[in-house]
């Protein structure tokens, strides 16, 4: 059995899973079969700079239905655009899970700092 997990269930708190992940839009290469001695070529679309980003939460408690909560952000490459997430980003992904799951009963003692 996890550690805490007993404390958890027995406060009534919801247990939190964070992850992020970023990919590339466009292929890494690519290939097909040509004849021998015949290069075939392919052509590949994309100037190779479209990103996508996302970050998710899973959400368990006892006696509840568990919840994904996550945000994508899309990166092509424009100026002043962020390439990933910022803390902003994760703020506002846990000002959500916060808004979702009810202030009061998953994050009572939780203080967090003003922005």
């Amino acid at each position: 059995m996890a550690a805490g997990r007993t404390a958890a269930a027995a406060s009534g708190a919801w247990i939190l899973f964070e992850d992020e992940a970023g990919q590339s839009m466009t292929p890494p290469r690519a290939r097909t079969w040509g004849r021998s001695g015949r290069t075939p070529v392919v052509r590949v679309r994309g100037r190779g700079s479209g990103r996508v980003s996302m970050a998710g939460m899973t959400c368990y408690k006892t006696g509840e239905c568990s919840r994904l909560i996550y945000a994508v952000r899309e990166y092509d490459g424009r100026k002043n655009q962020p390439r990933g997430f910022r803390w902003r980003d994760f703020r506002d992904l846990i000002l959500r899970a916060r808004s979702q799951l009810g202030a009061r009963s998953c994050w009572a003692g939780t203080t967090y700092a003003s922005v």
